[in-house]
C-alpha cells in the first residue's frame, strides 16, 4: 500500500507546491493583484471539481477490469479513451462559464476592478482544465498498473515549469513580454498541457504501457462504456463538490464576522489542508488495491487492502493532530510572522482554530481514505448522499447557528465543521462495513 501510496501522495503535494507558487508570485504584483488572483483561483476551482470526479472514475473501472484479468488491454484501453472523451466534454461548458468569468463575479457583488483582472486571469487560467482532466484519465492508467512514479517525475517538473513560466511572464523577464496577472494563467495552462502531453509520452514509450496503444482510434465512439463512466464518476463529483464548497462557505461565514478571524481561519486551513494530501494519496491508493481485488472478486484481498489503508491514514492524521495541539506557533510561523506584535491576535486566533483543526485532522482522514475505499468497490452514489447530508445538512448549518446564534463565531464554525466531518467519517464507515453485501448486489463495471 504505502509503495503505491508515496508518489500519489507526493503528487498531491506538488499540485499544491504549483498553486502556492501563483499565489507567491501574483502577491508580489500588489494587494489587488493578489485578491483578483485569488477571486479568480477560486471560481476556477470551483468549476474545475465538477469534471474532476468524472477523470477520478477511471481509475476504478480499470483496476476491476486488471483484476479480473491480469492482462486485459482491450477494456483498460476502452475506459482510458472513453475518459479521455468525457474529458473534452466536460471542459467545453466549463470554457463557456470561465470566459464569462467577469460577469459572474460582478454578479457575485464583486468590486468592479477586482472582476475586470479576475476575468483576464481566467481566460488564460481556463486552457489549463481539459489538459489537466486528461493528465488525471493517465495517471489513473498508471496507477491501476501500479506505476505511479511517472506521474510524480512529469508533476515536479511541471511544478519547475510553472514557477518558471510565472517568473518570465508575470515581470517581463528573459526577454519575453511583462504580462502582470494575466502572465501567470498563460504560465499554468502551459505547465498542463505539459502535463498532459508528458505523461502521453510515458505511455508510448514505456514498454508496459505502450502494448495498450491508448490514442490508436481514439475517435471510436463506445457510447456504453462513457455511460458507465458517467454513472461512476458524477457521484464522486458530487462528494468532491460538497467537501470544497463547505470550506469556501466556512471562509464566507468567517469573512462575517471579522478581518482578523478570517486571517487566522485561512492559516489554520492551509496547514490542514497540507496534512491532508497524505489521506488523499492514500485513499487514490486504497482505490487501486481494492478494485484490483474486487475485480478478481477476493474478499480476503478486498478487506486487507482497506484496513490496511484506513489504519495508516486515520494514524497517519493522529501523530498530525498531536503535533498541532503541541506545536502549534512553530506551524504558524511559516506563514506568519509570530514575532510581530501587530499579527498577536491573528496568531492568537489561529492557536485557537488548529486545536480545532488537530480535532479533526482523524476524522477528515478517516473520511478520504474510506471513500477511496468505497471507489475501489464502485459504491459512489450513496457516499454523495453521505457528503452531502454530513457536510451541508449538520456541518455548514450547525457551524451558522453556533457562529452566529450562539455568539461563539470563528470556533463556532470550526466546531460545524469538525461535526460535519465526524458524520460522514462514520457513515463512510458504516458502508464501508457493509461491503459483503455490497459485492453481492454489484458487478464491476468494465
Amino acid at each position: 500500500m504505502l509503495a503505491l501510496a508515496w508518489p500519489m501522495i507526493l503528487t498531491n503535494l506538488a499540485q499544491v507546491a504549483m498553486t502556492a507558487t501563483d499565489v507567491a508570485i501574483i502577491g508580489r504584483l500588489g494587494p489587488n493583484a493578489l485578491a483578483a488572483g485569488a477571486l479568480g483561483s477560486n471560481l476556477y476551482f470551483a468549476a474545475l471539481i465538477f469534471g474532476l470526479g468524472l477523470a477520478y472514475g477511471t481509475a476504478p473501472m480499470m483496476a476491476a477490469e486488471l483484476g479480473r484479468k491480469k492482462h486485459s488491454v482491450r477494456d483498460v484501453r476502452r475506459t482510458v479513451r472513453q475518459g479521455l472523451w468525457l474529458s473534452v466534454l466536460i471542459s467545453i461548458p466549463l470554457w463557456i462559464l470561465l470566459w464569462n468569468g467577469e460577469a459572474i463575479l460582478l454578479a457575485m457583488g464583486q468590486k468592479p476592478d477586482l472582476a475586470a483582472q479576475a476575468g483576464i486571469y481566467l481566460r488564460c487560467l481556463q486552457w489549463a482544465i481539459l489538459p489537466f482532466y486528461g493528465y488525471i484519465v493517465l495517471r489513473s492508467f498508471i496507477s491501476a498498473l501500479e506505476r505511479p512514479g511517472w506521474a510524480l517525475a512529469v508533476m515536479v517538473l511541471a511544478v519547475i515549469l510553472n514557477a518558471v513560466g510565472n517568473w518570465a511572464l508575470v515581470f517581463g523577464h528573459a526577454g519575453f513580454p511583462e504580462l502582470g496577472i494575466a502572465g501567470s494563467g498563460i504560465a499554468t495552462s502551459f505547465a498542463s498541457f505539459f502535463m498532459f502531453f508528458g505523461l502521453a509520452a510515458v505511455t508510448v514509450i514505456e514498454p508496459k504501457f505502450r502494448r495498450y496503444q491508448l490514442f490508436g482510434r481514439f475517435w471510436r465512439a463506445d457510447w456504453p462504456r462513457l455511460w458507465a463512466l458517467l454513472k461512476l464518476g458524477a457521484p464522486i463529483s458530487g462528494i468532491l463538490a460538497f467537501e470544497v464548497t463547505i470550506f469556501n462557505a466556512a471562509a464566507f461565514l468567517m469573512g462575517l464576522i471579522d478581518s482578523i478571524q478570517l486571517a487566522a481561519h485561512a492559516v489554520a486551513l492551509q496547514i490542514a489542508s497540507i496534512t491532508f494530501m497524505v489521506p488523499l494519496g492514500i485513499g487514490q491508493a486504497v482505490t487501486v488495491r481494492v478494485g484490483l481485488a474486487y475485480g478478481a472478486r477476493d474478499s480476503e484481498g478486498v478487506s486487507r487492502s482497506g484496513w490496511t489503508a484506513y489504519c495508516i491514514g486515520v494514524s497517519f492524521m493522529a501523530l498530525m493532530a498531536l503535533m498541532m495541539v503541541v506545536l502549534p506557533k512553530p506551524l504558524i510561523s511559516a506563514f506568519i510572522d509570530v514575532s510581530d506584535p501587530a499579527n498577536a491576535p491573528v496568531i492568537a486566533y489561529a492557536v485557537t482554530f488548529l486545536m480545532f483543526a488537530a480535532m479533526f485532522q482523524v476524522v477528515d482522514g478517516a473520511q478520504a481514505v474510506a471513500a477511496g475505499m468505497l471507489r475501489g468497490l464502485q459504491d459512489t452514489k450513496i457516499p454523495m448522499l453521505y457528503a452531502a447530508i454530513g457536510y451541508w445538512g449538520i456541518g455548514l448549518p450547525l457551524g451558522a447557528l453556533l457562529a452566529f446564534h450562539f455568539g461563539m463565531e470563528g470556533i463556532g464554525i470550526w466546531l460545524g465543521l469538525f461535526i460535519g466531518l465526524a458524520v460522514v467519517a462514520l457513515l463512510l464507515l458504516y458502508r464501508w462495513l457493509q461491503r459483503d453485501a455490497l459485492r453481492l448486489i454489484q458487478k464491476p463495471v468494465v
